[in-house]
């Protein structure tokens, strides 16, 4: 089972709002997803993320893989560096 990290679309018309959620790659965007590890919602002034590091990290331990629009979140929020600084000390 190939599992992703990516955004559920939730929100109103031309009002979005995601979910970061960890998906089965097969389910469909707004369908079936394993855990809810975050929300980001763009249309806020600055844009607001917020994302449980922990879970994060521990879903790609596990070999999660990252859509792209989470991989820059991500990067942004700082999870990447974390994972890498995490590998460094071992």
């Amino acid at each position: 089972m190939a599992v992703r990290i990516r955004l559920k679309r939730m929100g109103a018309h031309k009002n979005p709002f995601y979910r970061v959620v960890v998906a089965d790659s097969r389910s469909p965007r707004d369908g079936r997803f394993i855990e809810e590890i975050g929300f980001y919602n763009p249309v806020a002034s600055p844009a607001i993320v917020n994302i449980d590091k922990d879970k994060a990290i521990e879903w790609i331990g596990k070999g999660a893989q990252l859509s792209d629009t989470v991989r820059s979140l991500f990067r942004k929020e700082g999870v990447l560096q974390q994972i890498h600084e995490s590998k460094q000390k071992k």
